[in-house]
């Protein structure tokens, strides 16, 4: 393992490319780490982390088909390197913290908080080489990944950054969400919020209790739905608190009608 006379060497992942480059810029001051891979998905993590064996690596938890969790399922448990998470989503945090996971990075951070996450890197690093024993980390990082796998928790807020503000969004205060492409569009009363991520994966990571699939297009928070309109051909318009109006599609109609107790 690395000691302070040796190079820390880290991989950096995130499917983000401003993501990776800031981690990259920040560790470019720091004399102790050099940078031996990127990786813009789950897949490329894996590969690069069984061939370069890093110290250390950033990873996002949040990635389109194979995520941060994924990916540390996916190595050997006796070789997991040392882990700091990072991502813009903070249902994973506490649960972190319970194992005691390297560090937790949410998004934005600065350098100060930055720096700490490298110091606490680097003081596993050490004690693991001074005592000539394998520690526990990766024990703790497999038991993480136990607890997430079973007890699916979802988003709580997400981190909004728009017209040179950053700031939380409760995922509760949320009306509906749109596709767009590669994004998805938040709906907030007579604001809207376009967040990089798919509505499939979107879906995946709401509460199903109060979240719902009405088209393949949109997703509504049950809470906003004011009442139901039989439209035609076993449609219903979808009509929320706020006066929109949406239209709830024939393949959604019977997830839709187990929600509301059998009401369609």
């Amino acid at each position: 393992m690395a000691t302070e006379s040796k190079l820390i060497r880290v991989i950096i992942v995130d499917d983000e490319l401003l993501g990776r480059t800031v981690i990259r810029e920040m560790l470019r001051r720091e004399p102790n780490f050099t940078v031996v891979g990127e990786c813009a998905n789950g897949h490329e993590a894996i590969a690069a982390i069984n061939a370069e064996r890093p110290d250390l690596i950033f990873l996002d938890v949040q990635m389109p088909e194979v995520d941060g969790f994924d990916v540390l399922a996916a190595l050997d448990a006796e070789q997991l390197p040392l882990v700091i998470f990072v991502t813009a989503y903070d249902q994973y945090a506490v649960s972190a913290f319970e194992v005691h996971a390297v560090d937790y990075l949410l998004k934005p951070f600065d350098r100060e908080r930055f720096g700490k996450a490298l110091q606490r890197a680097k003081e596993q690093l050490q004690r693991e080489h001074l005592n000539q024993a394998p520690t526990d980390v990766s024990q703790r990082i497999l038991a993480l990944l136990e607890e997430q796998r079973a007890k699916p928790k979802y988003l709580e807020r997400l981190v909004i950054k728009t017209n040179g503000r950053i700031f939380f969004l409760k995922t509760e205060e949320i009306d509906w969400i749109s596709a767009e492409g590669n994004y998805v569009n938040l709906h907030v009363k007579r604001d809207s919020y376009l967040l990089r991520e798919t509505i499939s994966h979107m879906e995946s990571q709401l509460d199903p209790q109060r979240f719902a699939r009405i088209h393949r297009s949109q997703i509504v928070n049950l809470d906003r739905i004011r009442e139901l309109r039989h439209w035609s051909h076993g449609e219903y318009q979808v009509i929320l608190h706020s006066g929109e109006e949406l239209m709830l599609s024939r393949s959604y109609r019977e997830k839709l009608h187990e929600l509301l107790g059998g009401l369609l």
